[in-house]
């Protein structure tokens, strides 16, 4: 006999919402509760199938797989209670979740796990970085079993037999409450076979635990925390399936005179005050090694910057460089000779005066006088 719709099992409508449904439910269940019905075989039958429809659209994972899906749904132990654990599930459950999330139906054999990836890192400098340079990292990976060059077994001529644990299939299910899990078969690793005499040294994986050491080429104007790959390079396949791939993370050094941003470069460049007074020229490093004559205006500020045009970072698979800025830090003098300070003391006598010597000092000043006449 075919089961009730479950909304019609409550008396609710499909759209009915969670207030709804419980308000129906208890309606219901205190009219068909076996203590109000002795001896009822009916009210019994009928309090069971209100349960099971209330415990399934209370849900909304389970009411989700209900409204599409149907009783189905929830066919061979699939809903209500939850089912125990196990592996290869068939229809029901299984059916539903291979439509929802594109899982394969068993069967047709598998084929060998292919290596996972690996990860490594390199650091270097900012040099480095701006001209490209080959690094060498040593990485624990498996690789492939040479007694039996990866077939994973110690006779060359030896078969192989249909894994007992997943038929074939490479892959076996579990079922986790109401979910459908489904991983790669922890006894043959995916192939869907297993070697009838495996290998003594891989035992049958045809892969071993090494380490190797590889040379990573990095890029002119890589950037720190670049991810290079490497394909094919990570761990080998089980029993000659494809290997991974090897992601080598560069982390770039903090340069102590340089600061990068993207394909510009900065640098810091502290001035005495009579040369950011008086002008004159100054000679900069820059990351090409070289040198770069800069002119100084006469009354510079601190924190003004000057752009050298094509003396910055490279840029990333290109010909082409950035700026550099030369930032100005003006630095006042400290442990003045009596000389020096009477000089200075003579200079601010002579300042005083005069109007244009320090304009942004007089400006502020100027306001400050106006905000406290305001205050009288």
């Amino acid at each position: 006999m075919a089961k009730q719709d479950y909304y019609a099992t409550l008396g609710v409508q499909r759209g009915a919402n969670a207030e709804e449904m419980k308000k129906a439910y208890r309606k219901l269940a205190m009219q068909y509760h076996p203590d109000r019905n002795p001896g009822d075989a009916v009210a019994e039958a009928k309090f069971k199938e209100i349960n099971e429809a209330y415990d399934v659209l209370k849900d909304d994972q389970k009411r989700s797989a209900y409204d599409r899906f149907g009783h189905a749904a929830f066919e061979n132990g699939g809903g209500g209670g939850g089912a125990g654990g196990g592996f290869g599930f068939e229809g029901g459950l299984g059916d539903i979740f291979e439509q929802m999330f594109g899982q394969t139906r068993r069967g047709g054999g598998g084929g060998a796990q292919s290596g996972s990836d690996i990860k490594a890192s390199v650091e270097i400098d900012l040099k480095e970085a701006f001209t490209g340079t080959k690094a060498s990292v040593r990485v624990a990976t498996r690789m492939t079993c040479d007694a039996c060059a990866g077939s994973g077994s110690a006779d060359k001529g030896a078969g192989s037999d249909t894994c007992g644990t997943c038929n074939g299939a490479g892959r076996v299910r579990a079922q986790q409450g109401f979910f459908l899990v489904e991983r790669t078969c922890p006894t043959c690793g995916g192939a869907g076979r297993v070697v009838r005499n495996p290998c003594r040294i891989c035992a049958g994986a045809g892969t071993v635990a090494r380490e190797k050491t590889l040379a990573v080429q990095i890029p002119a104007g890589v950037e720190d925390g670049t991810r290079i790959r490497l394909s094919g390079e990570g761990e080998a396949g089980l029993r000659g399936a494809a290997p991974g791939d090897l992601y080598v993370h560069v982390g770039v050094r903090a340069h102590e005179i340089f600061q990068r941003d993207g394909a510009n470069i900065f640098c810091r460049v502290p001035l005495r005050m009579t040369q950011s007074a008086l002008g004159g020229e100054i000679e900069v490093p820059t990351i090409d090694g070289s040198a770069s004559r800069v002119k100084i205006p006469a009354g510079t500020q601190s924190g003004d910057q000057f752009r050298l045009r094509g003396k910055g970072f490279s840029v990333l698979r290109s010909t082409q460089r950035g700026d550099m800025y030369i930032q100005v830090a003006v630095e006042t003098p400290q442990n003045l000779t009596k000389r020096q300070r009477e000089l200075l003391e003579e200079f601010e006598r002579e300042s005083a005066g005069h109007e244009t010597g320090s304009p942004e000092h007089e400006g502020f000043f100027a306001k400050v006088k106006e905000f406290f006449a305001g205050q009288a």
